[in-house]
Parts: structure tokens; sequence; C-alpha cells
């Protein structure tokens, strides 16, 4: 079900028209359904009904607090990859106990004050952070679990970018470097191993290299097993898959099943960290065209939202469908066109080569698909303001986070004392 619609010719986030936000917040503006958040959240309880599993919401996707809140009012832990992510999830009313910490390159600094909050897991990554965590553990007189990442060298087959499970990619220790880190990390006293973590990638549309994967690191927890390491947690990550063109992405149903076949009997405690499965559908893009500008190659269609607003189309060659806000007719004819925004730089596009219905200046757009690594990976580039969130509950909405005004943003900086008269 889709909870962006249109309704009476004009398009809705639930029960609200996408046109009167506009109106409003202004645009661009990042718009949230929570309907489709719980939804996406609901899909996940039931698949893990009968497992022994939990889900820890990925932040890196969307850590929006109001996302963040909602999402772990209903029951979700937290997967965070930074201090900052940590402190977002503590905000949002997480508990730490709830919280997996992530990530290849935490300093000892950061990792002092995940213990000090007392993240339930940390995700080791490297002999040389299994030494770092032990020391940090040492000063502050604690013994503490951790699992320990390991990369099983499996290609996801996602764009290059995002895949994180092959040996050149630079997540998790080597699978076949996996006995020698487990070894190490038994011969230190402050850290207590109890699992074992994988991730191979992101937006995932098969469930084959999943399988792969998951049977590679549970014939790797039953060889520790046999080296005499206790291992009670399997950490089997994110990375599922949503639509953004034609993608058909496999179910939640589905990919439970798989993991409680390959797992089946392993006795082991697991956690899934979705993301973008989570987030991603259940948010969009609005943004008002500036001006059409038709050329001897190609039509720009100008709008005012960027490429420091939505990133992805130019740093990953990434897909959104883009839909008017008014419902054109069925026989409305269309425009072949470049969807581009004001930023001095050729790679600023959302879309190109798209056959759209023709636009004119102030009319709204919508880009489809947004909810994750959408405003989480914006910027402020040609002194833009960021662009802020909103989100609708029903016949309701409120805005999660306002655009800051160019003065705030000035006022955040400072002058050398130099400089100043």
């Amino acid at each position: 079900m889709s909870f962006f619609a249109y309704k009476g010719g004009e398009m809705h986030a639930e029960g609200v028209a996408l046109k009167a936000i506009a109106r409003q917040v202004g645009t661009p503006f990042y718009c949230y359904s929570a309907s489709a958040l719980r939804q996406a959240w609901q899909e996940f309880a039931d698949g893990m009904k009968g497992l022994n599993a939990n889900l820890c919401y990925a932040l890196k996707a969307n850590s929006n607090l109001s996302v963040i809140k909602l999402l772990g009012d209903l029951g979700a832990g937290a997967d965070i990859v930074s201090v900052g992510e940590m402190q977002r999830a503590l905000a949002a009313g997480i508990p730490a106990r709830r919280i997996v910490y992530s990530g290849v390159g935490k300093k000892a600094s950061e990792l002092m004050a995940a213990l000090q909050a007392g993240v339930g897991q940390i995700n080791v990554e490297s002999t040389a952070e299994l030494e770092t965590l032990n020391a940090v553990a040492g000063q502050l007189g604690v013994r503490t679990d951790i699992t320990i990442r390991v990369n099983p060298d499996i290609d996801a087959g996602t764009h290059e970018k995002i895949t994180t499970g092959r040996k050149e990619n630079k997540f998790g220790v080597d699978i076949d470097l996996a006995h020698a880190a487990f070894a190490k990390a038994r011969e230190l006293a402050n850290l207590r191993v109890t699992g074992v973590a994988m991730h191979i990638g992101s937006q995932l549309i098969t469930l084959d290299p999943y399988r792969e994967a998951i049977v590679r690191v549970r014939d790797l927890i039953r060889q520790l097993r046999a080296d005499g390491h206790r291992i009670d947690r399997f950490d089997i990550g994110g990375g599922l898959g949503i639509v953004y063109a034609d993608e058909q992405p496999p179910s939640i149903e589905a990919f439970m099943q798989m993991v409680g076949k390959e797992t089946a009997g392993l006795g082991c405690e697991l956690t899934f960290e979705p993301g973008r499965r989570l987030v991603g559908e259940a948010g969009v893009l609005v943004s008002e065209v500036i001006l059409v500008k038709p050329g001897i190659s190609k039509t720009f269609v100008i709008v005012d939202a960027a490429m420091n607003d939505l990133i992805r189309p130019t740093l990953y060659d990434a897909w959104h469908d883009i839909l008017p806000i008014r419902q054109p007719r069925p026989d409305a004819a269309t425009i072949r066109c470049d969807i581009v925004g004001p930023i001095c730089e050729s790679g600023d596009y959302l879309a190109q080569n798209r056959d759209l219905p023709a636009l004119s200046a102030g009319e709204l757009i919508m880009v489809r698909s947004v909810g994750a690594y959408g405003a989480v990976m914006a910027s402020s580039y040609n002194s833009r303001p960021l662009t802020p969130e909103v989100m609708v509950d029903g016949a309701r909405f409120a805005v999660t986070r306002p655009r800051p005004t160019i003065e705030e943003m000035i006022s955040a900086e400072r002058f050398p004392p130099w400089m100043e008269n």
C-alpha cells in the first residue's frame, strides 16, 4: 500500500495534501509518512515471530529524531556508527542496552563514551580495535561483551559504493583471519566475545548473496565453538532493498523464512539491522519548478531542490521516480527533460532523460523513495540551508526539523581574533 497517492487530483501524504504543506513550510522539504514507517516495522515484527531475534534500526539511513522515536516506541533498538548517532538514539528514548555500535574506525574516546553510556553491543572490526577497546575497558574497570564482525567475501551484487562484504572492502575481519581474531580476543582480559556479526551491503534485491553469507558465517560459528569459543549471538546486519524503479526485492516473510532455515539449530540470538527497508519508501522530497529552459540538445527543468538536498543521483547514479503534485490528465503530452537544481555543478541533477508531463514555473514535483539516505546526507553546499523535514500522521503534520535561516548558518561561524575589529 502506498501512503502517497493522488486524491482529488492532488498528491497527498496519507490525509494531507503536499501542496498544503508546501504553502506552510516552503520548498524544498522532506515528508515522511508515519503510517508507512509503522507498516514497514510490522512486516519485520511479523516475520520475526518464532525466531529468537531482535531488530536494531540502522540510524545511518535516516537519523531524524521523530523517525527514531517512532520506531523505538514500536520496539526497535538502534544500530549506530558514531557517537553522534548514539546520542540521537538516546535522545529519542532508545535504551542504551538496545544499541549496537558498528563502524570500522572507532576512536578510543568514542569507545569510552559507548561503554560509559552502557551500549549493549559493540561490533569490533579489527584486531587493532580489539586492543583499543580492551585498554579503554581496563581504564573504566569493566569487562564488556563484544561481537566481532567478519567479512564473508560475498559479492552482494549492488552498487560498488554500497557493497561491504567483499574482501577488498574495508569492513570487518576477513573471514579467513577470523580464527586468529577470536583467539586474540580471548587473550584480552577486559573483553568477552559473545557473537559474530556480518553485513554484506545495501539495496540487496535477491536473497542468494544473503543466503551464501549466512551459510559461511554459520559454518564459522560452528568452527569457533569447536575451538572453545562461546558464541551466543549472530548479528546478520541489514541491506534488504526497496523499490526505486522496477526492482522486485524479496518480501520480509521470504527473507525471514530463509534465515530461519539456514540458522535452524544454531542456538544463537539473531539481530537484524535494517535501515533503508524500514524508512526508504516512507519519505518523499517536494520541490518547486523555478523555470523550464529549452535547449538544442535537451530541456532542463530547473527546480529548487538540488544535489545538496538529495545527493544519491549524483553519488550513486540512483534512480528516483518523479511525479507532478498535480495529477496529469491520462492523455497529457510528455517532454524529455533533465530535472536539475540551481547548484553550480554539472553533476547537480535529480534525474536525467526523463519523460514527464510538461511542467511550468511554480508547479510542484515529488521525488519518491527518499526516506533513506536523503536528508541525512544533505549539506549546505553553496550556502543553501538544510532542507526541513516534516512528518505526516493521518490528517495531521508537523515540522520535525525546521529549515535554518541563512542568518543562523552564518552565526555559527567565527572570525579569528586577529580579524575582529
